[in-house]
């Protein structure tokens, strides 16, 4: 392991703690879930905690000062224990390896955190985490203030803002584990397009139930080092794709169909997140490739806008006004009922068969963290996405470093008011994009998108 990363970045955190007026943050990991019976789900560490120790185990704290100090509070080696679980980092080991500066067996934090709180100017902790951590926290806290004699005692802060500002901008060794997990990703979804094509020429009139396909991707992902998913992956056949978070089940995808997979591994701590949609047998149908065109011709234009200095929200706002413009070209929407293109835009009239959003951060978490709006900028009024008047801060200016997804959509229900021919039609195309100096780097292209490319992956 490469310690250097992550005394960097507690370097940086305890320069922020400094500048907000000092004191001791106090960070845990994730704790261990029950499953069932004696069983736990997988375990998988706090990203805050992870972002700053590089440390997987569970059971773990992290205690970082404004003047830079680090300890960490560990479970001890127990070679007992290592029989069944397998070995421990333990303390004695944990300054060498992780660069902190000292480490305790975790049952000292009762013995030794109220001291150190009541040594600092103020105790900072991520409040969106303290389900878990809060009851101590609390406890360590009110033993602090008693012992310090002061009306006020010991200020307690919320270190999520500071932790989030960390991590939206992303440092070279992240940018590097994130390009690997969307080429891994992409070699999935490529897979999986090849094995339905496969299929579907060997069988012509068979089909093939979604969780297969999920078992392609799960395999390509682990195969490659992945050591999971970043997310429950979709995999939904058919009239399922117009079902936006569909988790891939026993569904038949059909010749002639659709199949829309929404799907990334989490790559040493970090997601990567990609969508495609292709035929089933490996051809568009003329309505099928109608509607995809413009969702990719939406996705172009998204990409178009994502550079340094444009704002956040800019790449939603061009891909709805391609999406409205298709709607109102196939019929999707009426002309005589809606009017121009600014009419559905202003109106929210391509909610119908566009509702979600088109891009959000993504690093450690798939949806990761950071402020959407630019808060240091006055609020203007503007139009939400139902057309009604609203006044707030406009969204942030991107920067290099930080990573977005972009991912437009058409998502067809039947209705008597919509041609027949895009019933049960939904279509989704994501992407990964780096902000880089000149613009933005798509990490995720290595499994194609075009029409053409698409069908002939699947003929190969």
């Amino acid at each position: 392991m490469n310690a250097q990363p992550y005394r960097d970045r507690r370097r940086q955190l305890a320069h922020r703690l400094q500048s907000a007026g000092g004191g001791i943050a106090i960070l845990p990991t994730a704790p261990e879930r029950p499953r069932n019976g004696d069983s736990d789900h997988p375990f998988r560490h706090d990203s805050h905690f992870h972002h700053l120790s590089g440390f997987d185990e569970p059971e773990s704290w992290l205690v970082l000062r404004s003047d830079g100090h680090s300890t960490l509070f560990c479970r001890p080696v127990n070679p007992e224990r290592a029989i069944w679980e397998g070995p421990r980092l333990g303390p004695e080991q944990a300054p060498a390896v992780l660069g902190v500066d000292e480490a305790h067996p975790v049952e000292r934090l009762n013995e030794l955190l109220p001291a150190l709180i009541a040594q600092a100017p103020a105790v900072w902790s991520v409040f969106a985490a303290a389900d878990h951590a809060g009851a101590p926290l609390a406890r360590w806290i009110a033993e602090a203030r008693a012992s310090g004699g002061t009306p006020t005692g010991v200020p307690h802060l919320d270190l999520g803002p500071l932790l989030d500002e960390m991590r939206l901008i992303k440092d070279g060794h992240e940018l590097a584990t994130m390009r690997r997990a969307a080429a891994i990703s992409a070699g999935a979804h490529a897979r999986a397009m090849r094995f339905c094509g496969r299929h579907f020429r060997q069988h012509p009139q068979g089909g093939l139930h979604e969780y297969e396909i999920e078992a392609e991707l799960l395999h390509e992902f682990r195969r490659h080092g992945a050591q999971s998913p970043a997310y429950p992956s979709i995999v939904a056949a058919g009239a399922n794709a117009c079902v936006l978070h569909y988790a891939a089940g026993s569904t038949l995808l059909h010749p002639g169909e659709l199949c829309l997979i929404d799907a990334g591994c989490e790559y040493d701590g970090y997601a990567s997140d990609i969508s495609r949609t292709f035929p089933a047998n490996g051809r568009f149908s003329a309505p099928q490739r109608e509607l995809y065109e413009i969702v990719l011709a939406a996705q172009e234009a998204a990409i178009a806008v994502t550079r340094p200095g444009a704002r956040q929200r800019d790449a939603h706002h061009a891909a709805v006004r391609v999406l409205s413009q298709g709607m109102l070209d196939t019929g999707l929407l009426r002309r005589d009922v809606v009017g121009s293109v600014d009419d559905v835009l202003e109106q929210g009239a391509y909610q119908r068969f566009y509702m979600h959003g088109t891009g959000h951060w993504l690093g450690r978490d798939v949806h990761d963290v950071g402020e959407y709006l630019a808060l240091d900028e006055p609020p203007s009024e503007t139009n939400d996405e139902q057309g009604h008047t609203v006044v707030k801060p406009p969204s942030r200016a991107l920067r290099p470093g930080m990573v977005v997804t972009l991912e437009p959509g058409l998502y067809v229900r039947p209705a008597p008011d919509i041609p027949d021919r895009y019933w049960n039609l939904g279509i989704r195309i994501e992407d990964d994009a780096v902000i880089t100096a000149t613009g933005c780097d798509l990490i995720s292209r290595g499994v194609p998108v075009s029409v053409a490319d698409i069908e002939a992956l699947m003929r190969d």
